[in-house]
């Protein structure tokens, strides 16, 4: 350490000082207010950033809302769309089985006055036959006189054998 106070210049260091000062001077006007407003801008440019990613996060947690909220709106029509549905296929369901049992009623009774007209038909057509055989069988035995019982007896078989075997 004595070296240096020894080899200590009074003028030296007072030329180093002004240049030092001088140096400085120039720094702060020329370099200063460059670093100083591109340090600004940086600054200014960073909160910047940082607002618009919390404005984003923000609008992130609306949209998410705004999609909970449509999710919940479609499930929720889905659901009134397919209950309509139901009640929809449940009425018309409903309406064919009755038409069905309206077709079903209509053809029973049809089918029952289509046989009771067979049944009368048939039993007109029986009592004509009836009819014509007995008088057929009045015409033998009216044609036909006999003189004995025992030979009507024959006459009246042998008519029903004919008409049994008809």
């Amino acid at each position: 350490m004595e070296a240096l106070l020894n080899d200590f210049s009074p003028g030296l260091f007072i030329v180093q000082t002004i240049l030092l000062l001088a140096l400085i001077g120039l720094m702060v006007k020329f370099a200063w207010k460059p670093i100083l407003n591109s340090l600004n801008e940086r600054e200014s440019g960073i909160e910047d950033a940082l607002a618009a990613a919390e404005n984003a996060r923000k609008e992130m947690q609306n949209l998410q809302a705004d999609n909970a909220k449509l999710v919940k709106e479609a499930r929720a029509e889905r659901d009134a769309m397919m209950k309509e549905a139901r009640d929809i296929r449940d009425k018309m369901i409903a309406e064919a089985k009755e038409d069905a049992k309206e077709v079903t009623t209509k053809l029973i009774e049809n089918a029952q006055a289509s046989i009771v007209q067979e049944k009368q038909a048939a039993l007109a057509e029986i009592k004509k036959n009836v009819a014509e055989l007995s008088i057929g069988i009045a015409e033998s035995v009216i044609k036909k006189e006999l003189s004995n019982k025992k030979d009507q007896l024959k006459l009246v078989e042998g008519i029903l054998k004919d008409v049994t075997l008809n």
